[in-house]
């Protein structure tokens, strides 16, 4: 396997920070169609049933097997010909989002954005913070349940399409919301977790209720030992 194919999120040494690890579980996955390119979609750490009721089967097939497919497959087009193709994921998106490369950065955020979703729904670890992130939580939040309302409240101040993110910033945490496929890691922040607010991640399951999603996202899917890894507890 070449560094390509690898698709670590870490990239380039300025991003290696907030590289996000894509783990191998034993529980049996939804394998990704192969690709035609360089950029592989990543399996499903999870059975497109595993996060129901919460997000349902349907809604997983569609977001996993149409919405971020679709990102790979546009991407690895454009990248066709380019000095991206020769790149990692986390290089393009770095690259792209500094050069105003808006087709190419739409396409690559997307597909590093999901990548990081979904691995944070990998099934086990503890129910709540743990160690220094509960530590940390407390500090920026009060505790689980203010970081659970204060998420909420970011979402609903997302214009349209977009995403929360729980980031650390200098030692501190800090929920940020950005529009469409942007992120803090692609401008070199560390992103702990990340909330899709686009309507098809959540429409199925809730219509219009965004922020009862939300909330029930992270009371009930959130693995939060993937989380501790992420800020390095």
């Amino acid at each position: 396997m070449n560094r390509r194919e690898a698709l670590t999120l870490g990239g380039a040494a300025a991003l290696a920070a907030t590289a996000v690890r894509i783990g191998a579980p034993a529980l049996a996955q939804t394998a990704a169609a192969p690709a035609s390119g360089p950029f592989k979609q990543p399996p499903l750490p999870f059975k497109e049933d595993a996060l129901a009721p919460t997000i349902g089967a349907e809604t997983v097939g569609l977001h996993y097997g149409k919405h971020h497919k679709a990102y790979f497959d546009a991407l690895n087009k454009l990248a066709a010909g380019t000095p991206y193709e020769a790149m990692t994921l986390a290089e393009v998106v770095a690259k792209s989002a500094a050069a105003k490369d808006a087709a190419v950065f739409n396409q690559a955020g997307q597909a590093w954005n999901h990548n990081l979703y979904w691995e944070q729904f990998t099934p086990g670890g503890p129910k709540a913070p743990q160690g220094r992130l509960a530590d940390a939580i407390g500090e920026s939040f009060g505790d689980q349940a203010g970081l659970v309302k204060a998420t909420t409240d970011a979402a609903a101040k997302v214009f349209g399409s977009g995403w929360v993110w729980l980031v650390a910033d200098a030692g501190k945490l800090a929920l940020v919301g950005t529009s469409n496929a942007d992120s803090p890691f692609a401008h070199g922040g560390q992103p702990l977790f990340g909330i899709d607010v686009w309507e098809h991640a959540y429409y199925l399951d809730y219509q219009n209720r965004r922020a009862d999603h939300v909330k029930a996202v992270l009371e009930t899917l959130v693995n939060w030992s993937v989380v501790s890894d992420r800020l390095g507890a």
